[in-house]
């Protein structure tokens, strides 16, 4: 005899979605979570970042530069009408925010000893961005990307894998400390644009 459908058992009801990875976020959430803590530097990691650092920052401008220009669209406003990258090279206003992000990183490297130091000046960047700029938090994320991937390219010999992920230890404690000023200040999303 077949069964009619009321007659059929209701299907389970759905599952709830796996829980994300700590290191992954859903769209919107930049603003509600902030990331866990970073794994504090060895004297042997403050020492690789210390060391590779001096290499690169005898290029900070043009590397700053570089790491921008990655990184600009659509981040910031005051650069969106120049599309030729060799334009935004020359842009002494480009330059001159590409050499105080270098300046900034500079002042952490050197401080890394200095854990009081190296959250002041973090905390002054992440206050000016949230307040002044209202630049968006999952920027500085992107922007940590981008700096790796600047970095292992253009000093491939300086950068090997155990390197970079020294760095990326260096990169998830900025954005740790960068976010942690954001959240002081009470930042509100200003648009889901961020990915």
């Amino acid at each position: 005899m077949s069964r009619s459908r009321r007659d059929s058992p209701s299907p389970p009801p759905p599952s709830p979605p796996p829980p994300l990875p700590h290191d992954m976020e859903r769209p919107g959430d930049e603003e509600d979570d902030r990331p866990e803590r970073a794994e504090p530097l060895s004297d042997a990691e403050r020492e690789i970042i210390q060391d590779t650092w001096g290499r690169v920052y005898e290029n900070c401008e043009d590397v700053g530069v570089s790491v921008l220009i990655r990184s600009l669209d659509p981040y910031f406003s005051q650069f969106q009408d120049m599309e030729d990258p060799e334009e935004m090279e020359r842009s002494s206003q480009l330059r001159h925010h590409a050499r105080r992000v270098m300046n900034a990183i500079n002042t952490v490297v050197e401080n890394l000893h200095d854990p009081e130091k190296v959250a002041s000046v973090l905390g002054l960047v992440g206050k000016a961005h949230a307040l002044k700029h209202k630049v968006e938090p999952m920027y500085f994320k992107i922007l940590s990307g981008v700096m790796l991937d600047v970095l292992s390219e253009d000093f491939p010999e300086y950068f090997p894998t155990e390197v970079q992920q020294v760095w990326g230890k260096l990169m998830a404690a900025l954005y740790w400390h960068v976010t942690g000023a954001y959240t002081e200040v009470g930042w509100v999303q200003v648009s889901s644009s961020a990915v």
